[in-house]
């Protein structure tokens, strides 16, 4: 964990103890879980935005709009078509 022996954390444990006292520590420990609960939450819900914004393909919304277009101007131009056939 980031590099960090035990001995380094038992020391550092021991300089919180002194600095904060035993009744505090509890406390402090609810604090950092909590904040790093936070974090884990905001982490997941990031990559499920990202991972819903990738599954959108957005080619599919092109191609199936110029099916549209395309078609509609098939439609016109039969329409146009069999007006001028009728006419002659």
């Amino acid at each position: 964990m980031l590099f960090i022996s035990g001995a380094e954390i038992v020391f550092i444990f021991f300089i919180v103890l002194l600095v904060f006292g035993a009744d505090k520590i509890p406390s402090i420990a609810r604090g950092l879980a909590k904040g790093m609960t936070q974090v884990k939450q905001a982490t997941n819900e990031i990559k499920s935005e990202i991972q819903k914004s990738a599954e959108i393909d957005p080619t599919k919304e092109i191609g199936t709009d110029l099916k549209k277009e395309i078609d509609q101007v098939k439609e016109g131009f039969d329409q146009l078509t069999t007006s001028i056939k009728r006419k002659g």
